[in-house]
């Protein structure tokens, strides 16, 4: 009997080598961390959606890998989608008729041509050991013949048995490493951290080389498997340089008002109302992009991608924010539906504050992808009181001039209307680009400062991505476009009627992929007539050298 309990384990390998011989795959490797790839990732931070499909996908798919044979299978001929004319079938109707060790998915398949788990191979191991420890227990006779044939096939085999020994002796060590060394069972740990070197290099300014910074802490934590807890910490320490030179334009996307320290910045929570619709919970920091794809490959929200605000996404997508609510409906597979509410302010009890009583916008935006190398967005966006993009002339931002001139914001009412594309022509060429109409008008007079009317802000864009240039990962872009620029005012005083001229964005940068984790980008930004003022000629040039750590 001792005997026969040593054929036991040597029987072992070679059944894992006819199971294994069913399978596709080579063998089994645990899946590698996400790494942060801008060509596969578009953004640092995608929207809510995007982030709650990629972790919803991820934990289906582990569902999927790890279900086991569950059903018993007699005969071969139990096995609905075998045919005598499989390669494999002889080998399957020799296990189960000679050791009836082989079961198949509770639908009566065996899918032999997918890819086998490590659970599934080791359920189905499992099972041919038990049966195969039953009959010796049960039986004396047990020929020489057919432990002659288990000593044969150890031999015939046996290079390819050290091999598959060193690779699942390597998946288990990287399985242990992974489970002593792993952040949570239920949440996602990301990081992104900018070191800025910026400079204004056409203008008067002594001194005006800087050095900045930003950091983002994310997490994303899943109850459920379909839902998702997003939070975002930050801290800023680059303020840009619009104070300095006097116009939003050609300012720097990973610059945001100085704040050193370390807060809460983003608080939302996703889940699902069935299979097609998502409802996002918003309760501080949430923005229109989050709700709805800005359909720009730029988009890097600052960290990756274009180094200018507007060349990140068209203007219109920055009002709205803080907290609110949000629906997302696939009705289609091609059409995503996008519409949200989101106030500033939502906290405070005071006057004119308030989810409903403060700044607010309503946000709706249909996105289409007829092939999957093109997709186009029509966005609407009505707001009160969040108008100013922070993007385009000094004129196009209304509350922020009157505030500096008369020292008082002038209360706004404002429907912007947007058109986004981007057709990835090849792997390596994307084109897009966008246009926006804003039509601001002021609710008040400020003490018959000003005069009531309304604003006709236009602003456009054409972008060009090179996807993979000179490196894996690496990207270079180009953006040329009018930043917000009012074409038409009826509101009849000085400094507030429209923009004499037409003022050009020109924008240019390589991001260079230095690893999976780091990225080096220099960028020029270079504004024609500044505040769309013809009087002013010297055209503003900044530049930058931005320095991307991610985890």
């Amino acid at each position: 009997m001792p005997r026969f309990w040593g054929a036991i384990k040597r029987i072992a390998p070679i059944l894992a080598i006819y199971l294994w011989s069913t399978s596709t795959t080579e063998a089994i490797e645990l899946p590698k961390f996400d790494s942060f790839n801008f060509h596969q990732q578009a953004k640092f931070t995608p929207s809510i959606l995007d982030r709650q499909e990629d972790y919803v996908n991820n934990f289906s798919l582990k569902i999927d890998r790890t279900k086991l044979f569950l059903s018993q299978v007699n005969s071969v001929k139990q096995l609905r989608d075998l045919k005598p004319t499989d390669w494999y079938y002889e080998a399957l109707r020799g296990l189960i008729e000679r050791y009836g060790c082989i079961s198949g998915f509770p639908d009566r398949t065996y899918r032999g041509e997918q890819p086998v788990s490590r659970a599934e191979f080791v359920a189905g191991l499992n099972i041919c050991l038990n049966k195969i420890e039953s009959i010796i227990t049960n039986s004396d006779n047990i020929s020489q013949a057919d432990v002659n044939t288990v000593l044969r096939l150890m031999q015939e085999f046996q290079a390819d048995l050290a091999i598959l020994q060193g690779r699942t002796d390597g998946s288990q060590a990287r399985l242990e490493d992974l489970e002593v060394t792993q952040f949570s069972t239920t949440s996602k740990l990301k990081g992104e951290a900018i070191f800025g070197l910026g400079s204004v290099l056409s203008n008067q300014l002594e001194n005006n080389t800087v050095l900045g910074s930003r950091l983002r802490l994310e997490l994303e934590t899943s109850f459920s498997g379909k839902d998702l807890l997003f939070t975002r910490l930050s801290r800023s320490g680059f303020p840009g340089f619009s104070e300095e030179i006097g116009t939003f334009q050609g300012d720097l996307a990973f610059a945001e008002p100085e704040n050193n320290e370390f807060q809460l910045e983003e608080l939302h929570y996703t889940f699902g109302l069935g299979s097609n619709v998502d409802l996002i919970v918003a309760a501080t920091g949430t923005t229109a992009d989050d709700l709805a794809n800005t359909v720009n490959i730029l988009d890097g929200d600052g960290g990756s991608g274009a180094i200018s605000t507007f060349g990140t996404r068209n203007p219109i997508y920055y009002p709205p924010g803080d907290a609110g609510l949000g629906i997302v409906h696939r009705p289609i597979e091609q059409i995503k539906i996008s519409a949200g509410y989101l106030a500033s302010l939502a906290n405070e009890s005071s006057s004119g504050s308030g989810l409903f009583n403060g700044p607010f916008s309503a946000l709706g935006q249909i996105t289409i992808a007829p092939i999957e190398s093109l997709s186009l967005a029509a966005t609407y966006i009505h707001s009160y009181n969040q108008s100013d993009t922070e993007t385009g002339t000094d004129r196009a931002n209304l509350r922020s001039l009157t505030a500096d001139l008369f020292g008082e914001e002038v209360p706004t009412v404002s429907d912007s209307y947007g058109l986004e594309l981007s057709w990835a022509i090849s792997d390596h060429l994307v084109i897009g680009g966008w246009g926006g109409l804003s039509k601001v008008s002021n609710l008040s007079t400020l003490n018959q400062q000003i005069e009531r009317g309304t604003q006709d802000i236009w602003n456009w864009a054409a972008t060009l991505a090179l996807p993979d240039l000179g490196k894996e990962g690496s990207m270079a872009g180009i953006v040329v476009g009018m930043e917000p620029t009012v074409t038409n005012s009826t509101i009849d005083t000085d400094n507030l009627d429209e923009d004499s001229d037409q003022s050009l964005h020109l924008e240019a940068f390589y991001q260079y992929q230095v690893s999976d984790n780091i990225a080096i980008t220099p960028g020029v930004v270079w504004i024609a007539e500044p505040n769309s003022d013809p009087q002013n000629s010297d055209d503003l040039v900044i530049g930058t050298i931005r320095t991307t750590l991610s985890f």
